[in-house]
């Protein structure tokens, strides 16, 4: 984990890896109320013998839940203390490249890209990489603005 006493230390940062989080293990019922959630219930998620006869051998989990995982994976990885709030601002680019099998480990590893002024605070642009355990490529990579106001 980084840890940046402020503002002015995340800024000379750019250019470089800000931090990387734990493992965390995806497991049926994560991915079960994610389903229940977004009414997304597809086979290859939610019904672990259909998805066994499937293209990835198994249920994996929605692109999506591995998004929105990002966001407590991040939290782990780095921290800006001094700031009233963070903010997720958006996202400019998120790609699903290596499905996610129940079962396996994702981590983020985050890259700090530029950095910017705004009133009452910074904008951070991220690469937020999601990797699988074992996996020669990427879950997910995501380019990821965030909002930390002071």
């Amino acid at each position: 984990m980084t840890d940046f006493a402020d503002l002015n230390e995340l800024k000379s940062a750019v250019g470089t890896e800000i931090g990387v989080s734990d493992w965390m293990t995806i497991d049926q019922q994560r991915v079960n109320t994610f389903a229940d959630a977004t009414d997304d219930h597809q086979w290859i998620h939610v019904d672990p013998a259909a998805a066994a006869q499937g293209p990835f051998g198994g249920p994996i989990a929605h692109g999506f839940l591995t998004l929105s995982l990002s966001v407590p994976l991040v939290g782990q990885a780095t921290t800006v203390a001094g700031i009233r709030m963070g903010i997720n601002y958006g996202l400019n680019k998120v790609r699903f490249i290596t499905p996610v099998p129940v079962g396996g480990r994702i981590r983020a590893r985050v890259a700090l890209d530029a950095v910017r002024d705004i009133p009452g605070g910074l904008q951070a642009d991220r690469t937020v990489t999601i990797e699988l355990e074992g996996a020669e490529k990427p879950a997910c990579v995501a380019e990821s603005i965030v909002r930390y106001m002071s």
